[in-house]
């Protein structure tokens, strides 16, 4: 099994959260960020956060690192500042609003890494979940160009690279998002 340094992406602007930085938003009085940093830490002592913001606060929990590309370019630039801050050959991201995410997710994908990937991606069996994926490190260069080419959808990327998409669909609970205020409301009931 291959060695995964993991990244929580934290960067967003969560404009449907009226602003509030989602990873620090409370579900039962404990910040969404800290649901994912549990299930990490059972299977890596490599974690970081990726945040734009509220940085001092996330120092709290793991290193952190801001993106290098300015006004808020997506996910893929909180994979593009991992794979540029982390120095291990793979890297997985997981979004920090995810409550639900189950310790199944990390091993499956940290199982399945095989020599010929460069990026794994999770699929609940319905849909491709971009966010919850991992990178080996030689994608970087590709990554850089599609950025610098002004482009930033995370599916056109994985079109690029030797993508594999791995099937969570036991498990779909574990991407369940809380985006807005609505959706934490409806989701405590």
């Amino acid at each position: 099994m291959k060695s995964i340094s993991w990244v929580v992406l934290a960067g967003g602007q969560a404009t449907r959260m009226q602003g509030q930085d989602k990873g620090l938003v409370e579900l039962n009085q404990k910040p969404l960020i800290e649901y994912v940093l549990e299930v990490l830490k059972a299977h890596t002592g490599s974690i970081y956060i990726n945040a734009n913001r509220s940085q001092e606060r996330y120092q709290e929990y793991a290193p952190v690192f801001a993106d290098h590309y300015q006004g808020f370019v997506g996910p893929m630039g909180g994979i593009h500042a991992g794979l540029t801050h982390v120095d291990s050959d793979w890297v997985g991201f997981v979004p920090c609003d995810c409550p639900q995410i189950s310790p199944t997710l990390i091993q499956r994908m940290q199982q399945e890494i095989s020599d010929d990937d460069e990026i794994l991606v999770a699929h609940d069996g319905d849909f491709v979940q971009p966010v919850f994926t991992v990178f080996h490190r030689r994608v970087l260069e590709r990554l850089q160009q599609f950025l610098d080419d002004g482009e930033r959808k995370i599916i056109l990327f994985y079109d690029r690279c030797n993508t594999r998409q791995i099937d969570f669909s036991d498990i779909k609970d574990s991407f369940v998002n809380l985006n807005s205020q609505q959706e934490l409301q409806q989701f405590k009931q």
